[in-house]
């Protein structure tokens, strides 16, 4: 990506299935619907517990080995969680199961190594920095799995929300990329997905209304609000926001209606 200010348009995010042109394709580590490992192109089968260690490490790059260790053996003492660290890294190098450089006291992969959350993290800043946001649609869609489903980790699990806001947010400054260029069918698919992602959050259903407004849709505006209200009502016992409600003023203002305001 270029740097802030810079004209040149940014290179496209690389895509998660880490296509290549050069003739040896590079390790790449799938952790979104799972741990994966290919090298060369072909799945590698890697023990459960190092699999722990590559994740986190290809999460947390440069990472102190302390940090590392704690996270991994959160209930060993620092030596003895230490000690493990060790075996865990001189078994990945004997088998190389993945590149990784260590130096002085950190750990980090192979910069060679492609990993799928860091495409997602790319892409997001390519959004929020004006990026054009069809260049996100395919991280985004890969995107929509889990972290490492089934693994139950204290840092994974902080990951893992992390990396769903991440999506979140991203998802929604698409959508109003979309909407400011006039492209209202784009927008409304990046909404949507946003919302079933999180049913309960209010954003994505807010730029749903916004874009039935756009279009002179006031039918379909209303529907997806009154839609969002009974949600909230029955989930949370909540109205909607007074800014969302505010949307829906110039429709309703004529016909001597208002729409509903939070108690």
């Amino acid at each position: 990506m270029t740097s802030e200010g810079s004209s040149t348009p940014a290179p496209a995010p690389r895509r998660p299935t880490g296509g290549v042109t050069s003739r040896s394709r590079p390790t790449q580590l799938f952790l979104l619907d799972g741990f994966r490992l290919l090298t060369g192109g072909k799945p590698t089968s890697v023990p459960r517990g190092l699999q722990r260690a590559i994740a986190l490490i290809g999460l947390r790059p440069d990472a102190t080995r302390t940090h590392l260790a704690g996270l991994l053996w959160p209930d060993a003492s620092e030596d003895r969680a230490l000690s493990c660290l060790r075996t865990a890294l001189w078994r990945l190098r004997r088998h190389a199961y993945c590149p990784m450089l260590v130096t002085g006291d950190t750990v980090r992969l192979d910069p060679n190594v492609e990993v799928d959350v860091d495409d997602l993290v790319r892409t997001a800043a390519w959004v929020r920095d004006g990026g054009d946001p069809r260049r996100a649609g395919a991280v985004l869609s890969a995107g929509r799995h889990d972290l490492l489903p089934g693994w139950y980790d204290d840092w994974v699990l902080l990951e893992r929300e992390r990396l769903r806001q991440l999506r979140l947010h991203t998802l929604e400054e698409v959508a109003r990329a979309y909407l400011r260029a006039g492209q209202h069918g784009e927008a409304l698919q990046a909404a949507i997905e946003a919302m079933r992602t999180e049913p309960l959050r209010e954003t994505p259903h807010r730029l749903i209304v916004e874009v039935h407004l756009a279009e002179g849709n006031a039918y379909e505006a209303l529907h997806a609000f009154y839609v969002y209200r009974d949600l909230i009502l029955r989930d949370l016992q909540l109205e909607p926001s007074t800014a969302m409600c505010a949307l829906l003023d110039h429709i309703l203002a004529p016909l001597g209606r208002r729409p509903p305001r939070p108690r």
